[in-house]
Parts: C-alpha cells; sequence; structure tokens
C-alpha cells in the first residue's frame, strides 16, 4: 500500500501525537519545575527507576543522557520485584502512564516495605493516590495518550529531579529549547508524505522486512529499544534490537546459515559522535563483514550539538519511521488490542 491517505488509517491521531514532540519536551518541563519546588534534596546511594512497555523506556533514555554525569548507579526496572540491595538510601521512581500497572504498583509495595524514597510519574489511577496518601512525591502528568506517545513527559521530569537531587549534570530551559527547536525543524520533513522525507524513504525500505536495529551500548542502545517497540506497537512489526560491542562477541556469527531467510533482515544502524572510537570502528567493520548477507543495511545519523538534542532527534525519526510504515501496511497505528486483551485476561485470570 501507498502511504497516501493516511489520515484514514490514523482516526486516533498517531501523526499529531509524533508532531507534537517538541512541544511535550517544553511542557514537560514546566510540569516538573512546578510539580518539584518543594521537593526536598535527600541523600542516595542509587536510582531504580520502575516501569513497563512505554513507561519504562523513559528509564533507559535516562541512562544514555545521564551515562557521563550520573553520580550514583541507574537501575532500570521491569518487572514485579525489586533487586534486593534496594533500601532506605534508593530513590525508585515508579513510572505508570495509567497509574495501574501491576508489575510497576508492586514495585512500589516493595520500596514502600523498604522505606525507598518514592516518587512517581503518572497520570492518575492507583499510583497517583498512593503517593498522595504516603507524601512521596508525585508528578501528575496529561492523560489520555498511549504510553509511548508520552516519551518526554517521563525523561524530562526525571531529568529535573534527578538534577535538583545533585544526581547529574543540571538541565535548563536553554538545553530543552534547544533540543525542542532541532525536532521542530526535523518534522517539517518527516511528517510528510514526500519524496524527500528520509523517514517515508525508510519506511518503504523496511516495512516489507525484519528490522534488526543496532547502537552502541553507552549511548544509542535506548533508542534502538525504542524505535524496535515503535515498530512493534505502531507498525505491528516483528523487529529486533542489539548493542554493540556485545554483539559482535555473539551475534555477528549468526549471520551464515539460513541464507534464504537472511534476505528477509534488515539491518539498521544508528549513529552518533559520542561513541567509543572502537565501537565506531566496530560498526564499520561489522557491516562490511555482513554484507550483502542480509536484504539491506541503513543508517541513521544524529544531529545536534548536544547528546541530547542527538538523541531526541534519534527517536523524532524512528518515531516517524515507524509510523509511515504503519501507513504502508495500511494498518492503524495507535491500538494495542493484543496487549489490551492480554490485561483483561490477567485480570481474570483466565487464558484465551
Amino acid at each position: 500500500m501507498s502511504s497516501s491517505g493516511y489520515q484514514s488509517l490514523d482516526p486516533e491521531g498517531m501523526h499529531q501525537q509524533i508532531y507534537t514532540f517538541a512541544e511535550q519536551l517544553e511542557r514537560a518541563y514546566q510540569i516538573a519545575e512546578k510539580s518539584l519546588s518543594d521537593s526536598v534534596r535527600s541523600k542516595a546511594s542509587a536510582v531504580v527507576i520502575a516501569g513497563m512497555g512505554g513507561s519504562a523506556i523513559g528509564g533507559d533514555l535516562i541512562k544514555s543522557l545521564t551515562a557521563d554525569s550520573a553520580a550514583v548507579p541507574i537501575e532500570v526496572v521491569r518487572d514485579y520485584s525489586l533487586p534486593d540491595w534496594v533500601g532506605h538510601s534508593t530513590i525508585v521512581i515508579c513510572v505508570s502512564y495509567s497509574g495501574n500497572t501491576e508489575e510497576t504498583l508492586s514495585c512500589y509495595s516493595e520500596a514502600e516495605e523498604r522505606g525507598s524514597q518514592l516518587v512517581g510519574i503518572t497520570s492518575g489511577g492507583e499510583l497517583a493516590e498512593r503517593l498522595r496518601s504516603d507524601g512521596g512525591d508525585l508528578i501528575e502528568i496529561p492523560g489520555g495518550n498511549p504510553p509511548r506517545a508520552s516519551l518526554g513527559f517521563v525523561v524530562i521530569p526525571t531529568l529535573v529531579y534527578l538534577s535538583q537531587q545533585g544526581l547529574c549534570s543540571a538541565l535548563n530551559t536553554d538545553a530543552i529549547a534547544r533540543a525542542a527547536a532541532l525536532v521542530i525543524e526535523a518534522r517539517s520533513e518527516f511528517s510528510k508524505e514526500s519524496d524527500s522525507n528520509r523517514t517515508l524513504k525508510m519506511a518503504k525500505k523496511i516495512y516489507g522486512s525484519i528490522p534488526i536495529i543496532y547502537g552502541d551500548a553507552r549511548y544509542t542502545g535506548s533508542v534502538a529499544l525504542r524505535f524496535r517497540e515503535q515498530l512493534e506497537e505502531n507498525a505491528k512489526m516483528v523487529a529486533f534490537h542489539h548493542s554493540l560491542p556485545e554483539m559482535n562477541h555473539n551475534e555477528i556469527v549468526g549471520y551464515l546459515n539460513n541464507p534464504e531467510l537472511l534476505k528477509n533482515l534488515g539491518i539498521v544502524w544508528l549513529m552518533d559522535e559520542s561513541q567509543h572510537p572502537r565501537t565506531a570502528l566496530r560498526q564499520s567493520l561489522t557491516k562490511d563483514l555482513i554484507g550483502d548477507i542480509v536484504g539491506y543495511q541503513e543508517q541513521i545519523h544524529s544531529m545536534g550539538s548536544s547528546l541530547m538534542e542527538r538523541l531526541f532527534y534519534l527517536i523524532h525519526y524512528c518515531d516517524w519511521v515507524s509510523y509511515w510504515c504503519a501507513v504502508l501496511h495500511g494498518t492503524d497505528p495507535t491500538p494495542v488490542e493484543r496487549i489490551q486483551a492480554l490485561k483483561e485476561s490477567l485480570s481474570t485470570g483466565e487464558e484465551k
């Protein structure tokens, strides 16, 4: 299917959700400043960000953005239980867009029992109620959107909080404004059905394949995971991701047997200037070693002067690719019916 007439496939407005990412970044900063104005600075030995799905990916991005400035370890937990080492000196940031994610609420209960310092980011639900009752820091964000379309509302408040706690580099309005301006410039191209739109061109290249996205472990690996999840939820496509240098110690060997199947795979490399020079060399050598065994190899290069600008640019680029893949498949990008069906079955304890 062509990309023409995408509006009819998008009744819930995912196009607009992606388009307004820049405004979301700036609004998220304002919400965080207001919500955390009375936050008490405390000593912490570690930070845990607990969440699932679109609410958890922000934690991975936080790790990337603070890789060079975090004063304490930051761990992302996607599970019902916290690591045994979590205790009273740990800040536990529970992220649940709905406020009712059972895994995240389970982590909240454990953190409360262990006397951890509790912070929550949510649009409401049980998480908001419990934080109000328990006196934890609550950052209430706008509701009504898919969690994956609210990434800015997770990342920016978390960065503001960590900055206020002295646990990462200071964040200010100028940094947010520069990142937002770059996204606004990019969306003027990425949002249009045009032959010059690079995200639409890439979507046409990859939508009929199984994409494998590679980033580097320190910075762009989080974007690779985000891209994979966006392809899965928006375009309803299976995708995979890995990071360098780790994939050089295992996955690279897999590109040998089943050559007829490998032609259905394609590789997307996420490129950024911050990666280790040896990782950059590994990317180049690995690309050459794999060669034309797979259906294609594509690259997405970051843009921007700061790491925040570059990672948000990559995210915006990849979000648009996932959107156009959905359109090319003739698929509404917003509904995630199988996730909802699974949640309903879990709530009743029945198998389907």
